[in-house]
């Protein structure tokens, strides 16, 4: 489920499904999407803050959904990342407990990332036989540098906060993550609305015809590795794991 909560001129939107970790169907994409594209069409809209209900940010995908073998690149999963690689309307993400797949890939489109210490970051694309999204494959490099990126995406190793932060993954490490953005959020508020649409215009225009190019040609080689034997052998161990005693 996706909650909206409009306050004043920032609209905060929460993945709220806890039983699953935050786990993102298509359904939820396509709302968050709807969301985006509404803010951004307000005048009076000055930020979205993006965050998880109970404890955690968002596993990434649900990887039941992958047993259907999407046929079409059609899916909410990449029209919401190319709403929010789009939109001149500052997105300012909160980070608690677990940030998985797209809940990583999603922070590099975002203007101001705050995370707590319980953060804590993964990116097992590679391990499911799949292979990076969201632009990951051009923006991770860019902001953490290619050591630090082959780290995270081919290896596939966990990280904390402290690696985001060094990474500039993050804004900044904050004891309440959900209230530093809603305090950054407030000082956005506090400037001319239009003025800072247009400087985030400006500051994301060299960089969106790559990004917007680079996420259809992940999302290529993401359904056909989704169709690919090794990407079903891991998902059957996944759901294997999943099962209970």
């Amino acid at each position: 489920m996706i909650r909206l909560n409009q306050n004043g001129p920032i609209l905060e939107i929460q993945i709220d499904r806890p039983e699953r970790r935050n786990a993102l169907t298509d359904a939820m994409y396509r709302e968050i999407d709807q969301a985006l594209q509404a803010a951004h069409a307000s005048p009076d809209c000055a930020a979205v803050i993006l965050h998880g209900a109970g404890g955690h940010f968002t596993a990434g995908n649900d990887l039941a959904e992958f047993q259907t073998l999407p046929s079409t690149k059609d899916v909410g999963s990449i029209a919401f990342l190319h709403t929010l690689a789009r939109i001149d309307i500052p997105v300012i993400a909160a980070v608690q407990g677990q940030a998985v797949g797209v809940g990583v890939t999603l922070l590099a489109h975002c203007d101001f990332v705050y995370a707590d210490r319980s953060a804590t970051f993964h990116l097992p694309f590679v391990p499911l036989g799949l292979c990076p999204e969201g632009a990951s494959s051009v923006l991770l490099p860019r902001l953490a540098g290619a050591r630090r990126a082959a780290r995270w995406l081919l290896q596939a190793q966990p990280f904390d906060a402290d690696d985001a932060l060094a990474g500039q993954l993050l804004t900044a490490i904050a004891d309440d993550a959900l209230a530093a953005a809603r305090a950054c959020a407030q000082s956005l508020a506090a400037q001319p609305i239009q003025a800072v649409r247009a400087s985030k215009r400006l500051l994301r225009a060299p960089d969106r015809p790559q990004v917007h190019q680079v996420l259809d040609a992940e999302a290529n080689v993401f359904f056909e590795r989704i169709q690919s034997a090794e990407a079903q052998a891991a998902f059957r161990r996944f759901f294997s794991r999943k099962k209970p005693a």
